[in-house]
């Protein structure tokens, strides 16, 4: 065994095997991150940014690449604060769709569905697998 690794193979953690629905949710909160980091390039680049050739706007992308990983190993705590940062979308697109006009309202509806998406399938994900309370 190579001398950098701390601790013996033995002792790593296996990761447990989810169940149909909990493997539904991390499903649902996949897609639904994936959607909205192409909605946001999309809606920033080319079908309505807010100056004509994309605006810096697009870099709401960015935060979003965070969970990626997380979610798909199918990881409880990524699930669990991907749902504060589902809010911030959801937030963003329920005062774009209200303010905004034309094909950016409608995107913005769409942010708000995927984000409203994400955020119940992340919180589903994570009530069902939540480790059972000992008593």
């Amino acid at each position: 065994m190579p001398a950098f690794y701390p601790l013996p193979l033995q002792s790593l953690p296996t990761p447990k095997p989810m169940n149909s629905a909990a493997r539904l949710y991390n499903s649902l909160a996949i897609a639904a991150l994936l959607g909205l980091i192409a909605l946001s390039l999309a809606w920033e680049l080319w079908l309505a940014p807010l100056r004509p050739g994309g605006s810096w706007l697009v870099l709401k992308a960015l935060p979003l690449l965070a969970p990626l990983m997380g979610l798909l190993k199918g990881r409880r705590y990524t699930h669990q604060w991907t749902t504060l940062l589902a809010l911030l979308y959801f937030a963003e697109g329920v005062v774009r769709a209200t303010s905004d006009q034309g094909a950016s309202q409608a995107l913005a509806a769409a942010e708000t569905l995927l984000a409203l998406q994400l955020f119940l399938a992340a919180a589903l994900f994570s009530r069902r697998t939540r480790p059972r309370q000992q008593t």
